[in-house]
């Protein structure tokens, strides 16, 4: 199977609890030869969106926040354009608030101060009224994560540490900067290693999770098995919330909804620089796939064709 990723990095499929298909190959640093093992740690990129919703259902299951909290509840400052905006809008990618390319003035790759950063999402009027319309946003994930933060007095990455990473026993994952961490893979374009985005402060909530193949497999055990949060919980994270305006496709919390090689599928894309990821469920086939590559000219929708290859 390893065509699909062109000797560059993890693919995993099962079926029920079997695995079907485990490819591991290529190298995690092309300047050092150092191979892609299971253990090897990669960024999932906008798959971590997942974990940021799970953090919010699981508060929400406690009572330390609910769904329907305005947002400027939990944030410093808040620009009056907000008010309107819940958590849910956030999760839902229905607040208004745009993506990256709306706020020019954000460096992706560079550090910034989190009230800074606030406020250069509160310059940007909203796109549109909450609840009225779908717009991808990263921003809105960031705003979860500090929500989170404010919420618990936790940084965000400790409280996925012990609150959802510990619990589902992903020892190999982790969410914000490598910072000389083992088993990490290096980000390529064009065979050459590419500066990451800023994991810290910019990508907080949106795509700041690393993991290994094995860890995001298991991490689809949380829709697929209701672990960790309770079966409302899980009807909530999958539920066809919003239409993303593609056809048969909604946006639930972190996950798309709609088919997937012609079966229907939670799934979702990550492409951070030099990354790309994707993870996904298909309940009817109880098939979960997952691709990890640390080289940005591997296309994560060509993968979706091994699925064919398991019919049973």
């Amino acid at each position: 199977m390893s065509a699909f990723l062109h000797d560059r990095g993890v693919l995993l499929l099962a079926r029920g609890d079997e695995l079907l298909v485990d490819d591991v190959s290529g190298t995690a640093d092309e300047a050092t030869g150092v191979p892609c093992t299971p253990a090897t740690r990669f960024q999932i990129a906008s798959i971590s969106k997942q974990m940021a919703a799970v953090a919010v259902l699981l508060l929400a299951e406690r009572g330390v926040l609910r769904l329907t909290d305005p947002v400027t509840r939990w944030l410093p400052d808040p620009p009056p354009a907000w008010s309107g905006i819940t958590l849910h809008h956030l999760l839902t990618h229905t607040s208004g608030l745009g993506h990256w390319p709306e706020y020019p003035a954000v460096d992706l790759a560079g550090p910034a101060e989190p009230d800074a950063l606030l406020a250069a999402f509160a310059a940007v009027p909203p796109l549109f009224r909450p609840g009225a319309g779908w717009h991808y946003s990263s921003p809105g994930y960031v705003l979860l994560a500090r929500a989170v933060e404010r919420a618990t007095g936790r940084p965000y990455a400790g409280f996925l540490a012990e609150e959802v990473f510990t619990p589902l026993g992903m020892a190999g994952s982790f969410a914000g900067p490598a910072g000389g961490r083992p088993d990490v893979a290096v980000g390529h374009e064009g065979g050459r290693p590419v500066p990451s985005w800023d994991l810290a402060t910019v990508s907080l909530g949106a795509g700041d999770v690393w993991c290994t193949g094995a860890d995001l497999l298991a991490w689809l055990d949380v829709p697929r098995r209701g672990r960790l949060l309770t079966p409302a919980s899980v009807a909530a994270l999958t539920a066809p919330h919003a239409p993303t305006g593609r056809p048969g496709e909604a946006y639930g919390y972190g996950f798309f909804v709609g088919a997937l090689a012609g079966r229907r599928a939670v799934h979702h894309s990550g492409d951070n620089g030099g990354y790309k990821a994707f993870a996904a469920w298909l309940p009817d086939t109880d098939q979960r796939l997952v691709l990890l590559t640390n080289h940005a000219e591997v296309d994560p929708a060509a993968v979706t064709s091994v699925l064919d290859r398991d019919r049973s």
